[in-house]
């Protein structure tokens, strides 16, 4: 008999789980579960795990706002009305790199592409 451990990910937790499987080799979801073993057994390491999880919301809600905000700009049809959207986009975009959700210079990468994404579509209105 044979035993294999699977690593997987539960719950969105961003912990290790491993499940231990008995025989074959089949995938563990199809098999006999027999044991669960979880990484975190201190007070510490499970309050990170919470603390972790309280991040990682709070990052992807600021991230989804701006991705939301370059989706809206881009679909603006008026080239004006895009420019006039872009100093509350470098806004959300300088929040975000304040509070460590994205790297400086993916900021500045974003806002670069997005000035010269608009300046083009302006460039094709004037001629």
């Amino acid at each position: 008999m044979q035993k294999l451990f699977w690593p997987i990910r539960l719950d969105g937790l961003g912990r290790q789980v491993f499940i231990l499987e008995i025989g074959g080799s089949n995938p563990p979801w199809v098999t006999n579960l027999k044991k669960f073993l979880t990484m975190a057994h201190h007070k510490s390491a499970k309050k990170r795990i919470r603390s972790n999880e309280k991040k990682r919301l709070y990052n992807r809600y600021y991230k989804k706002t701006m991705r939301t905000m370059i989706k809206k700009i881009l679909a603006t049809t008026d080239p004006n009305e895009a420019i006039n959207m872009l100093p509350s986009f470098y806004s959300v975009v300088d929040k975000n790199v304040k509070r460590g959700i994205i790297h400086k210079n993916k900021g500045a990468n974003l806002k670069h592409k997005m000035t010269k994404e608009l300046n083009k579509r302006k460039n094709l209105t004037t001629a």
